[in-house]
């Protein structure tokens, strides 16, 4: 008999070939696929490192700023700055407030920094230390001098200084001595305004700071090795780097590409410096090689596998399993409504009957299991909401049995008004999501109620966007910080609030900002912490719970404070369109 290859062979040897090529031109693109996206990922990834450095220098920024912003709005210090009283008037002024309001400035950062004032008034002594050629910020912190305006009236930087607008006139540059100390200075004047279309400048402010201060969040580590990170000036000189990139002094870093390097620029917001990346290329390359062997081996796999499968599978065993596999991937995708059915009595057709019954019974059970967490979370949420309106009455109540006890008959009955208008809006037919505007009213109307109490000791503020009204929130989740606000945050006689409502792109954002006492970070870990089962904080946990069990855990209470400068509460939640009446 003449010998013949069998049909079973020619079709294996027909379905590899047509496996192959698919094979084949998958795994090509995919390799391409990836290898791209994980170039413009890692990329990305620098980028964002370095937004991330440049957010922790201006972090580093604004402390300094904050330091000379408390000195250039206080209108006292800048009308002792320009007195002429002479004699002990002077003196005292100078001993009493001004370098107290100096020293205290200072003390509210812990950056080492050197401040320098220069003033017009000639009666005002100078305080100064003597550095001789050092550079003053290695002998101590915090440093202050003050100098007469005369030291400077001649220097280029001062004389082009920008013409004042009052609160926005300010520079970081390299002045004086600053390039040889490798410093960098915040200059900025120091006005008085008697009349506002009158600005008079009564001194000059200059805060210098090492670059290593200020750059020490720019680590080359942070991208990876055979990298550096450079600050340079605007004119391409490298004033700080991180890394070793000593190959490429002398270069103009704003002209700078390279082949086999990725320069990657970062410019820095408020300072003449930008901040630049050269990234070696092997960072990109190594992941594209675990990309071409990834797929080199998936391949490898794909086509031994259909191979197998092509020889020991048969097409009938074939449809049945696809089917099987079918519904299993449905019931995975969590479809399982699906159903399987086949003829016959033999395993296959069990294998259905199983699968059909599984299928039902799971379906019932996430059912059951839904509704039953469902209800759970309602009424977690329905319990804690409960918890808020009997707290806030009590402390009212009290309020008013103390007007009583002292026969202030007027402002109870006036507190007892106020009440019955926060009860009406609180109330609000039992609804829990009311608009944003109802919201405010109650806040507003706690705060008349209170007003009653404290009177001119009190001051409010709402800043609130317009946009904010057309959404709807929580109901009472403002005026258990109002509350926090008057019985915890008292240091001084007065006491201001102020309340801010802002679209912030799919989320409303409220912030409660008082001027009070503060507290410290475990003070605030303690109040937010769940577990918390004590009195202390109480209102604060209601109103994050109650939040997060209605919108998700992405929303909710952060309460950020700082002992002596008060405390600011930001309340995050969706925005939610107001739902008609």
């Amino acid at each position: 008999m003449r010998r013949f290859v069998q049909f079973g062979y020619k079709l294996m040897f027909s379905y590899v070939v047509f496996i192959t090529i698919p094979v084949l031109v998958v795994g090509y693109f995919s390799y391409s696929i990836f290898n791209e996206s994980i170039r413009n990922q890692t990329q990305v990834n620098i980028q964002g490192t370095l937004k991330q450095m440049e957010d922790n220098i201006a972090y580093q920024q604004e402390d300094i700023e904050r330091v000379v912003d408390v000195l250039y709005r206080d209108g006292t210090l800048a009308k002792h700055l320009r007195s002429y009283q002479p004699g002990w008037e002077k003196y005292y002024a100078l001993t009493e407030y001004s370098l107290p309001k100096f020293r205290t400035a200072l003390e509210t950062t812990t950056q080492n920094i050197w401040l320098s004032v220069y003033v017009h008034n000639e009666l005002m002594p100078e305080i100064y230390h003597d550095y001789g050629a050092a550079d003053p910020l290695l002998r101590e912190a915090q440093l202050l001098d003050i100098y007469n305006i005369r030291r400077i009236a001649d220097k280029d930087w001062y004389l082009h200084f920008p013409k004042e607008e009052y609160g926005t006139t300010k520079q970081w540059q390299q002045i004086e001595d600053d390039e040889r100390f490798r410093r960098v200075s915040f200059i900025r004047r120091l006005v008085d305004v008697p009349f506002p279309p009158q600005i008079q400048e009564v001194g000059f402010m200059r805060v210098s700071v090492h670059l290593s201060e200020l750059f020490q969040s720019v680590d080359h580590h942070e991208i990876g090795k055979n990298s550096a990170l450079v600050v340079a000036d605007d004119r391409g000189r490298a004033i700080y780097s991180s890394g070793d990139p000593s190959a490429l002094q002398g270069i103009d870093w704003n002209q700078y590409t390279a082949s086999d390097r990725l320069i990657i620029r970062q410019p820095l917001p408020g300072l003449p410096f930008q901040l630049i990346a050269s990234v070696s290329a092997d960072i990109l390359e190594k992941d594209a090689q675990k990309v071409t062997t990834l797929t080199a081996v998936v391949c490898l796999i794909c086509f031994l596998v259909f191979s197998v499968v092509a020889v020991f599978i048969s097409r009938y065993f074939t449809k049945r399993v696809m089917k099987i596999v079918a519904v299993l991937k449905a019931f995975r995708e969590g479809d399982f409504h699906k159903r399987l059915y086949l003829k016959g009595n033999d395993e296959f057709y069990h294998i259905a009957q199983a699968l059909n019954e599984m299928g039902q019974n799971t379906h019932q059970l996430i059912e059951e299991v839904y509704v039953t967490n469902l209800k759970k979370k309602e009424a977690e949420l329905e319990s804690l909401q409960a918890q808020v309106n009997p707290h806030f009455l009590y402390n009212t109540l009290s309020s008013i049995s103390r007007l009583a006890k002292f026969g202030e008959v007027e402002k109870q009955h006036q507190m007892i008004m106020n009440l019955a208008t926060f009860y009406r809006l609180s109330l609000n037919d039992g609804r829990m999501i009311i608009p944003v505007g109802k919201e405010l009213e109650q806040a507003q109307a706690y705060l008349d109620i209170q007003k009653v109490k404290y009177e001119e000791r009190l001051s409010v503020q709402f800043d609130i966007q317009p946009e904010v009204i057309r959404y709807d929130t929580m109901k009472l989740i403002l005026q258990p910080f109002l509350e926090n606000v008057l019985k915890h945050a008292w240091c001084a006689d007065r006491i201001h609030v102020r309340i801010t409502g802002e679209l912030s792109g799919d989320t409303i954002v409220y912030r409660i900002i008082d001027d009070g006492v503060g507290m410290t970070a475990q003070r605030i870990h303690e109040i937010l912490d769940p577990e918390e089962t004590g009195k202390s904080g109480y209102g604060v946990r209601n109103v994050d719970q109650r939040i997060k069990l209605h919108y998700g855990k992405d929303y909710g209470v952060n309460v950020y404070s700082r002992p002596g400068i008060g405390t600011t509460v930001r309340i995050t939640i969706p925005a939610v369109y107001r739902t008609p009446a």
